[in-house]
């Protein structure tokens, strides 16, 4: 009963958070419905070779790259209304993608879909760490970890469940649903107060600042590995092992039911003991999972690490809570948009680089040299050091 509680902590569980859990929920249910089939469909619907795949998520990452100039257009537009938009792009881009023509139209839906996605992913822990109460922004993006979770668990459940029970539903067609699910999410979020999260100064359009260059670092970092963690481990796994889209689906829905009991551990687990030990903790084991998935020939063994793997990411939450600390509250998201443009200077390259080295090295050494890239992100963990929150940064001042 005690663990309930904690869970379900009033002083946490808001109206703004309920309807922010509700709106999260739709919008990852889409997102996990169109993972789990996304991967199959390129491949099998599609006919992608590894490398093209690997291409292809490098260039629908450029969007990443130019975010700080988007967010310096929208930024003083209400929080609520941005993030709205965002889902709406990244709805109707995941629904074209079904019905793409050739490569190049693939790429440039893909890309569309991945304006709205960047777009969001600032704003949502913006979102989060608005309706967080002072001293728990760790359990709130936890919370909203959680959800995320239990989303994508429903999400690829359904497309476990279905690709097996009803085989004539093209792949394409769970393409459009979600695509439907996450514009529905847009109607949701903008049920959240207008005034969330405005600040007595207005947020500067750009801001790029020496005192935030250890996030800068560790998130450049994070943009070289995403893409192998996020992807590469399923490719893998339906080019070489020859897994069918419904045992990818279980797969991730094992990994969905691991993330949505751990992720608001993680998240107590970080308020506790601070994002230095905890993103130190996170890449040293990201490390060891990556070498694991070089070195194995075990097909079981790895799955279990690309479920502890999709479970360790959760800790990246560790950079925003940091951010949270030791920026005012009127720098924050400008911050967290500068962050992600960085963050996409590596991801960008990265996978592309990966697909022109995947022919001499092979998926081994692809992990392998992941692997070396997230132990280089150690010692800048280490030197990690935050205030404890002040409510000044916590508490955002409402308009009148």
């Amino acid at each position: 009963m005690e663990r309930i509680r904690r869970r379900f902590d009033p002083a946490i569980w808001t109206g703004d958070l309920i309807t922010l859990v509700v709106a999260t929920f739709v919008l990852r249910c889409g997102e996990g419905i169109f993972g789990g089939a996304r991967t199959n469909f390129l491949v099998e619907s599609f006919g992608l070779s590894s490398q093209r795949v690997l291409w292809l998520e490098g260039l629908r990452e450029i969007p990443g790259l130019a975010l700080v100039f988007i967010a310096a257009f929208t930024m003083r537009l209400p929080l609520t209304w941005r993030a709205a938009a965002a889902t709406l792009i990244l709805g109707v881009g995941y629904a074209l993608e079904a019905f793409a023509p050739s490569y190049a139209g693939l790429v440039s839906l893909a890309i569309l879909a991945s304006v709205g996605m960047h777009m969001y992913m600032p704003l949502e822990s913006s979102l989060g760490l608005a309706v967080s109460p002072p001293g728990r922004a760790g359990r709130a993006l936890g919370t909203l970890s959680a959800v995320t979770a239990l989303a994508s668990l429903t999400g690829m459940g359904t497309i476990a469940v279905s690709s097996r029970l009803f085989t004539a539903i093209p792949l394409r067609g769970y393409l459009v649903i979600a695509g439907i699910l996450i514009t529905l999410s847009a109607l949701l979020l903008l049920r959240l107060p207008r005034n969330l999260g405005v600040t007595a100064v207005p947020p500067p359009r750009m801001l790029v600042r020496r005192r935030y260059w250890l996030y800068y670092v560790l998130t450049f970092f994070e943009g070289s590995r995403k893409q192998v963690l996020n992807t590469f481990g399923a490719l893998v796994l339906v080019d070489v092992y020859h897994f069918q889209a419904w045992q990818i689906s279980v797969l991730l829905l094992v990994s969905g039911a691991v993330n949505f009991i751990g992720a608001p551990m993680l998240g107590a687990l970080l308020d506790r003991l601070g994002e230095r030990r905890t993103l130190t903790m996170s890449y040293a084991l990201l490390t060891l999972c990556c070498l694991g998935y070089a070195l194995s020939q075990n097909v079981w063994l790895l799955c279990v690490l690309m479920v502890l793997i999709k479970l360790l990411v959760v800790l990246s939450i560790g950079l925003s809570t940091y951010v949270h600390r030791i920026a005012p509250a009127e720098e924050l998201t400008p911050t967290l948009s500068a962050g992600i443009s960085i963050n996409h200077i590596s991801s960008v390259a990265m996978p592309l680089l990966a697909g022109v080295l995947l022919p001499v090295v092979g998926y081994r050494g692809i992990f392998i040299w992941t692997a070396v890239l997230i132990g280089l992100s150690v010692p800048f963990a280490l030197a990690m050091r935050a205030p404890e929150p002040a409510t000044s940064h916590i508490e955002p001042v409402l308009a009148d």
